[in-house]
C-alpha cells in the first residue's frame, strides 16, 4: 500500500510553522535560515511530501523542460546533438523530451503542438527532408515567446536562431582532398537536394572542380538517400550507364557504405581504381576493415553550442530583448585508407 503524499499544509502543522515558511524553505528562499530549511526537508521527506511541479511552473513561468525534434535518433549524429544539448543544460536543471519526425512534416507538426501544450521553455529542431512550407513554425513564433533553435538542417525564418557546421566548406574539404590525391573523375551523391545542408555540400563540389580547373559533369551528380542501399543503387546506376568515376564523395555515410559495399562485389579495388569520401564522421567509418574518409560535423559541440544559443535567449528575453543568432562551425576531415592513394 502506498504511503499518502504530505501537502505542505501538513509539514506546517507538524512543525507549528506558518505555511509561507514551509513554501520558502522548500525553494530556498534566502530569508529562511539554514537550520529551518534543513529541519522543514527533513520533515517533508519523512512524510513522503511530493512538490507540486505544474504549479511550481506556473508560478515561474518556466517548466524546466526543453523539446528536441531530430528526423531520427538511431544515428550517431543525431544522438550525439542531443548528448551536447542536454550536457549544456542539465546543470541549470533542464530536462529534455526527444522526438523523431521520421521524416515526416506531419508528424513534426503534431509533435510542435505537443511540446507547446507541454509548455517547454524551448524547442530545438532539425527539420525533416519533407518540410518545405514553414507557416506551423513561422506560426509558434507569432502567438508565442517560445524560442526556437535550428540546428544541422534548417530554414531562413527570421527570429529563430541557427546552429550549424559550414556545409559548403565540408564539400569543398572533402573534394579537393580528392583531388589532391590525383583523382580527376569525381562523383558526387547529393543527398535530398530540398534539404538546404545537401544544396551547399554540392554547391562546395561544384566550386573545387572549377578552382582545380576540373569539368562539373551532371551525369557525375547523383541524387541518393542517406542509406546504405541508396549508395549500393547510385553504383548500380553509375555502372548501367557506363559513367564509371576515379573517385566518389557522398554527402551521407552510409551511401559511402552501400558503395564501398557494392564496389567490393564488383572486385574494383578501393581506393586504387575508386576512391570514396563520406560525410558526418559515423562510428562505423574507422572501424571498417577498410576505414572510409570523411567530414565530421562536430555534433557533440553543435548540441553545446545550441544550449548556449538557448541560454542566452532565456536570459535576453527576462530583459525584453530580442536575439537571433546564426552560429556556424568549421567541419572537420578525417583521412583514411578509402580515398588515401598516394
Amino acid at each position: 500500500m502506498n504511503k499518502k503524499s504530505a501537502t505542505i499544509y501538513d509539514i506546517s502543522k507538524k512543525l507549528n510553522v506558518s505555511v509561507a515558511t514551509v513554501s520558502r524553505a522548500l525553494n530556498d528562499h534566502p530569508r529562511i535560515s539554514e537550520a529551518t530549511k534543513d529541519l522543514v526537508r527533513k520533515t517533508a521527506k519523512e512524510m513522503n511530501y511530493k512538490q507540486n511541479n505544474l504549479a511550481k511552473a506556473l508560478k515561474s513561468g518556466e517548466t524546466k523542460n526543453v523539446g528536441i525534434i531530430v528526423p531520427f535518433i538511431n544515428t550517431n549524429f543525431f544522438s550525439s546533438v542531443i548528448r551536447g544539448i542536454e550536457e549544456e543544460l542539465s546543470p541549470f536543471g533542464y530536462h529534455v523530451i526527444i522526438c523523431q519526425s521520421h521524416e515526416d512534416v506531419n508528424i513534426e507538426k503534431r509533435h510542435l503542438n505537443t511540446l507547446l501544450n507541454a509548455q517547454v521553455d524551448g524547442i530545438f529542431m532539425s527539420v525533416s527532408k519533407t518540410t518545405i512550407d514553414t507557416e506551423h513554425i513561422q506560426n509558434i513564433l507569432d502567438t508565442t515567446n517560445t524560442p526556437i533553435i535550428f540546428f544541422d538542417r534548417k530554414k531562413d525564418i527570421p527570429g529563430i536562431s541557427t546552429v550549424t557546421i559550414d556545409d559548403y566548406r565540408g564539400g569543398y574539404m572533402a573534394t579537393e582532398h580528392l583531388i589532391k590525391e590525383g583523382y580527376k573523375n569525381i562523383c558526387h551523391f547529393s543527398g535530398d537536394l530540398n534539404l538546404e545542408i545537401y544544396q551547399n555540400r554540392l554547391n562546395g563540389y561544384k566550386q573545387a572542380l572549377i578552382d582545380h580547373n576540373l569539368p562539373v559533369k551532371e551525369e557525375n551528380i547523383i541524387t541518393t538517400g542517406s542509406s546504405i542501399d541508396a549508395g549500393t543503387e547510385a553504383i548500380k546506376t553509375l555502372w548501367d550507364k557506363k559513367s564509371i568515376p576515379d573517385a566518389i564523395f557522398s554527402s551521407s555515410d552510409f551511401a559511402a557504405l552501400g558503395a564501398c559495399q557494392e564496389l567490393k562485389k564488383r572486385k574494383i579495388k578501393i581506393p586504387q581504381e575508386v576512391a570514396v569520401i563520406g560525410f558526418s564522421n559515423e562510428p562505423f567509418t574507422q572501424f571498417m576493415e577498410l576505414p572510409i574518409s570523411s567530414v565530421d560535423q562536430t555534433p557533440v559541440t553543435m548540441g553545446k553550442m545550441a544550449g548556449q544559443v538557448f541560454l542566452e535567449s532565456i536570459k535576453a528575453n527576462g530583459s525584453g530583448v530580442s536575439t537571433e543568432k546564426k552560429v556556424v562551425l568549421v567541419p572537420e576531415i578525417y583521412i583514411r585508407k578509402s580515398s588515401k592513394r598516394r
